[in-house]
């Protein structure tokens, strides 16, 4: 008989109504002004969010854009990165981030990430530098921020920029400074789920540059700074005043949330500590983490995390495949065993709920069904 109380039993991955209903009536209040105004495109709501969320960073300059893809693409180009070019990135991230060097028809270099934290790694970066290294790309991942500051002097060496995939890491820090802010730009993203989420799709491009600022919002709105003088070839990718609003609303609750995510992430961690089977998640030296995601690894993934979808608990897996074993990137060549650490990693992984307002009751009906999946038993 199941004796897991009712009220934590179906227990999903991310709880985006509890965000909602804090700030609903915020959002009804902004939406009706955006529709009386009819300043659906650009207009007051998002030029506020793109200074709050500058200021929030301590970033010169926020560009918002369609979404988080395009983010990255636009960073890479603004930053003169184009065909031919080589760009270094972990082998183990979302494949949007490769897909934004592709697009602007540079090279894809994957590198293999460090085995603890599985962050890009800066001896594996170096080792990849060649006379065609024109950007390396680290990924914020999971909340962490990566070790920038060992990519600086590999990058200035060879000259290449440092371009941030910081969609995982709003509010997260490095050495007291915030990621999105360590390189030349930074590409984010507000996909709903992610710490900082819109109602849809959403992005930004953070820098202090303001000249590579300045050539983002130029890009992003068809190569054009004013109406019918274009430029360049650019893309349609701005960030609407709707998304501004929702996303102005739950600006004013991040630092709280991040807070709150912490504290999941330590009740976790005093939860699952005493089982060796799990290999937990820990904070490096000099970071403070956002935990957008609390990803542990254990033996039989698959059959783990099967149990605990059938019996109600959404775990996940971010990420099942490396970039470079993915049908899309199998032409750049490298196969099975050419990045070990990720590919392990891709075997373990898995991303247990974690959300701002997970209660207690929540955390240990999770930790009890993953012991319970780890040995086979079911939860009774």
């Amino acid at each position: 008989m199941n004796t897991v109380p009712v009220d934590v039993q179906r227990i999903p991955l991310v709880d985006l109504q509890a965000q909602q209903r804090e700030i609903q009536e915020v959002v009804d209040a902004g939406l009706a002004r955006i529709f009386e105004s009819t300043a659906f495109i650009g207009g007051r709501a998002v030029t506020e969010f793109e200074d709050a969320y500058a200021g929030f960073l301590g970033a010169r300059h926020c560009v918002g854009v369609g979404n988080g893809t395009d983010a990255l693409e636009l960073a890479l180009r603004a930053s003169g990165v184009g065909p031919g070019d080589e760009v270094i990135l972990p082998a183990n991230t979302f494949i949007a981030t490769a897909e934004a060097v592709s697009r602007v028809g540079a090279v894809v270099v994957p590198v293999d990430v460090d085995p603890e934290y599985l962050l890009i790694d800066p001896l594996a970066v170096a080792r990849a530098v060649t006379s065609r290294t024109r950007a390396i790309m680290p990924v914020h991942l999971f909340g962490q921020t990566a070790f920038v500051e060992q990519l600086e002097p590999i990058a200035a060496a060879c000259g290449a920029v440092i371009i941030e995939d910081a969609a995982q890491s709003q509010g997260a820090k490095r050495l007291g400074r915030s990621a999105g802010t360590l390189g030349v730009a930074a590409g984010t993203s507000f996909y709903p789920g992610k710490n900082l989420g819109a109602a849809g799709d959403a992005g930004a491009v953070l820098s202090n540059n303001e000249e590579l600022a300045d050539r983002v919002r130029m890009l992003s709105a068809h190569g054009s700074r004013e109406k019918y003088r274009h430029e360049a070839v650019g893309v349609n990718s701005r960030l609407d005043a709707v998304q501004a609003v929702v996303l102005s609303a739950k600006l004013a609750h991040l630092d709280r949330w991040n807070g709150l995510r912490r504290e999941a992430a330590r009740r976790y961690g005093h939860l699952l500590s005493e089982d060796p089977a799990i290999l937990l998640p820990r904070q490096a030296e000099g970071n403070e983490d956002v935990w957008h995601l609390y990803v542990v690894r254990v033996p039989e993934r698959d059959r783990v995390l099967a149990q605990l979808n059938a019996g109600g608990i959404g775990a996940g897996i971010h990420y099942p495949t490396p970039v470079h074993l993915t049908e899309a990137f199998w032409h750049l060549g490298h196969g099975p065993g050419s990045f070990p650490v990720a590919e392990l990693a891709a075997q373990q992984i898995l991303s247990l709920p974690l959300y701002p307002h997970i209660s207690e009751a929540q955390q240990e009906s999770v930790a009890r069904f993953v012991r319970s999946a780890l040995y086979g038993k079911g939860e009774q």
